[in-house]
């Protein structure tokens, strides 16, 4: 296992703010934006991202890529969980709904800036993972349920906002459905294990849908539970 300094995690954030600043700059020609919200930025600078990668591979935790977290699934590079949190618009006093929780990583950054997360995570041993290592952490207001995040959750729907954190083919109608009006649905949407186009999805205030592209992204894929009950 890799050696760290003392300031390792230190200087790694600082890196990490630096990286996310310059992907910024080089896409605001697709994204539109010329910088992020102070909060958010706070958000990423707080959360102890390498606490959210297996220990044999903390020295990559800081780096602009997505890290393996194992089952085949990975913790989003530092600047898209950046830019899909800014898309969201996350105020204090929400509610938002998570669709792959992963490590929890994205959740907790969103715990950062919302009253409330519901996380829904499709492997088990993800999600059985990931919500002690939140409680451990302090994330009290993360809420992780072992489920097909297809369907959403909607036991506590509608949702302020909703993030998706794996590849759909298409956007999941469930999800649109749970969204209040207002609400934003960030999510990427294209071929599985192809770049897909990262989307950003709003209900407005008398129900109508509208949909604008954002960015080409390349993520795992959403996978269902098919079986029959």
């Amino acid at each position: 296992m890799p050696r760290f300094p003392d300031d390792y995690d230190k200087g790694g954030r600082a890196l990490m703010l630096e990286d996310i600043a310059g992907e910024l700059a080089a896409t605001r020609w697709e994204t539109g934006l010329d910088a992020l919200a102070p909060q958010v930025l706070d958000a990423m600078a707080t959360v102890p991202r390498e606490a959210f990668v297996p220990a044999d591979v903390r020295y990559l935790a800081f780096r602009n890529g997505p890290v393996g977290i194992g089952h085949s699934q990975t913790i989003s590079q530092p600047f898209i969980v950046a830019l899909m949190t800014q898309l969201l618009a996350p105020r204090a006093g929400q509610t938002i709904l998570e669709v792959g929780t992963g490590s929890g990583y994205q959740a907790a950054v969103l715990a950062q800036l919302v009253r409330q997360v519901f996380s829904v995570e499709i492997i088990a041993a993800l999600a059985h993972e990931a919500a002690p290592r939140l409680a451990r952490l302090g994330y009290a207001n993360v809420e992780v349920r072992h489920g097909d995040g297809y369907e959403g959750w909607p036991e506590h729907a509608p949702y302020d906002g909703i993030i998706v954190t794996a590849a759909a083919p298409a956007v999941p109608p469930p999800l649109v459905e749970q969204l209040k009006p207002g609400a934003r649905l960030v999510i990427p949407v294209g071929l599985n294990h192809a770049f897909q186009t990262l989307k950003l999805i709003e209900k407005h205030a008398d129900g109508g849908i509208s949909s604008s592209n954002v960015l080409t992204v390349a993520f795992v894929p959403l996978t269902r539970d098919l079986r029959d009950d």
